[in-house]
């Protein structure tokens, strides 16, 4: 049947990703959690399979599609239940690249987007620090002027693809003076740069098949002709791209709930208990079947939400409603269903365990559920107007 936000193109995409991560994923999975990091020969596959370009306009070499081409690719690796790699995924194509799409002069364009698509240039935006989280305004990483160049002091922390990246969006404050949305800059910094270096690769509870990273900038010297976009303007690209960012982690999030819920259906049928399957359990089913309703419920959200944003609509409120919501369900969705298991989700050899460990993180990176419900609710009288 088919789905009123979707079209047949979608779903082809929908097909090819299915089978990739069946084939190339579902196997290989555990190897990467051990290794820390997705091998880049399964990124530069994904690359020329078209997945990396799905978003970038048709004049620049790719597919030309919109938010809902982010939601699919979203859902399929998320599916996949290694949470680090569709991590590593997003990041690169929804996260940190399209600051270069959306501000890159042609210069910068030609010269990083091929490799950006075909998966041989891996991509990191570096805007969290120690001190400055959700508070983008709070960065406090410098950027000097010096002749025809930038120098950059400070430091980077939760960088994703940091370890084994190649290409970083740098946001560093170059008007000490004004305030933080008139103060940062956004910079292109290539892998090996003088001055710049990974000052550790970071110990996760979850996600630990993906590289993250604190960065380290010590008097890195940037051409000015690395700047991306306008100079000073870098808090307004940021947050042009949050809401992208947090779009297709909402939809990773339900994905991966839904995912659980299936792995889980399947076990409480099979475990018995006092002479029956689990299944038999009024409370066991009912709460699965709620919690079904409830992700269903959701994800219907995150595909309504896509789709006003491919018609251009402003949908911030929609956005950091998905955000919130998919984070903090996702969340819930994982304690039933490891509890469900019982003693064997508390084991490390469960898809189960490994997914409720990579789950926490949902309600906290791209925006805290707190922070996004504060961006609801300064849209509330615009959203119930609706």
């Amino acid at each position: 049947m088919g789905h009123p936000v979707f079209t047949e193109e979608h779903d082809l995409i929908r097909a090819q990703l299915r089978r990739f991560v069946a084939e190339k994923v579902k196997s290989e999975g555990p190897k990467w959690e051990q290794a820390g990091f997705v091998p880049r020969q399964v990124l530069r596959e994904m690359g020329g399979l078209g997945f990396f370009s799905l978003r970038i306009p048709e004049e620049l070499g790719g597919a030309g599609l919109d938010a809902r081409a982010s939601v699919i690719l979203a859902e399929e690796v998320g599916r996949s239940t290694y949470g680090g790699f569709a991590i590593t995924v997003l990041v690169h194509t929804d996260m940190a690249s399209p600051h270069l799409v959306r501000f890159g002069s042609k210069r910068q364009l030609d010269k990083y987007l091929p490799g950006i698509m075909a998966g041989t240039t891996i991509t990191a935006v570096a805007v969290t620090e120690p001190g400055a989280g959700s508070d983008v305004a709070s960065i406090r990483t410098r950027a000097v002027r010096d002749g025809d160049s930038y120098v950059l002091n400070g430091a980077k922390m939760f960088i994703t693809n940091g370890v084994h990246g190649d290409l970083y969006f740098v946001a560093a404050r170059t008007d000490p003076e004004a305030k933080g949305s008139r103060a940062l800059t956004m910079f292109i910094v290539e892998k090996g740069t003088p001055g710049f270096r990974v000052s550790r690769a970071l110990a996760k509870t979850g996600w630990l098949s993906s590289d993250t990273a604190e960065l380290v900038f010590e008097d890195c010297r940037v051409p000015a002709e690395n700047i991306l976009g306008e100079e000073n303007r870098g808090f307004y690209s940021i947050m042009a791209n949050f809401q992208n960012e947090r779009l297709v982690i909402g939809a990773m999030a339900m994905a991966e709930a839904r995912e659980a819920i299936r792995i889980t259906f399947d076990y409480v049928n099979q475990r018995a208990a006092f002479g029956e399957p689990l299944w038999e359990k009024q409370t066991i089913r009912q709460r699965l079947a709620r919690r079904l309703a409830e992700v269903d419920a959701a994800r219907q959200l995150v595909h309504h939400t896509a789709w006003l944003d491919a018609q251009g609509t402003d949908c911030v409120a929609q956005v950091s409603m998905v955000k919130a919501l998919a984070g903090d369900l996702v969340n819930a969705v994982l304690y039933d269903c490891v509890q469900f298991h019982g003693g064997m989700g508390f084991m490390r050899e469960s898809a189960i365990e490994r997914m409720a460990r990579d789950a926490r993180v949902q309600a906290i990176g791209g925006g805290a559920s707190e922070v996004m419900l504060e961006e609801v609710a300064k849209r509330f009288g615009q959203v119930l107007s609706d």
